[in-house]
């Protein structure tokens, strides 16, 4: 795939830098709130969160780093912008509103159709 990466490298980089800062702060806040042993940031976030909310907003963060630094490897490796799923060229339009997408759009709807039946 010809498609340039570079302006998608800035922008993920640019949203890690951002998530890191903001779970650093929250597992910092934390460990100073707690000065306990507890297991790990997971364990940690859920001791001091005071609602189920703030906790899987956290959630959502974590797993939103996650999907960014396999977006950067796939960029590594040459594969960025591939649905994972089809091998088909995951649209310019859908990598500009999710830049960590590794589905194309019809693949992204048959995963969310399969979850929901299985629920």
């Amino acid at each position: 795939m010809s498609m340039n990466t570079t302006h998608f490298k800035e922008i993920l980089l640019l949203r890690k830098a951002e998530l890191e800062k903001i779970l650093f702060n929250i597992t910092s806040e934390i460990k100073e709130i707690n000065k306990c042993d507890l297991k790990d940031e997971g364990d940690l976030a859920a001791a001091s969160m005071d609602s189920g909310r703030d906790y899987q907003i956290f959630l959502n963060q974590k797993r939103e780093l996650e999907e960014i630094n396999e977006a950067l490897t796939r960029i590594e490796e040459g594969t960025y912008g591939i649905c994972e799923m089809c091998d088909e060229p995951i649209q310019i339009e859908r990598l500009k509103i999710k830049p960590s997408a590794k589905y194309c759009i019809i693949c992204r709807e048959l995963i969310e159709k399969e979850r929901k039946r299985n629920k």
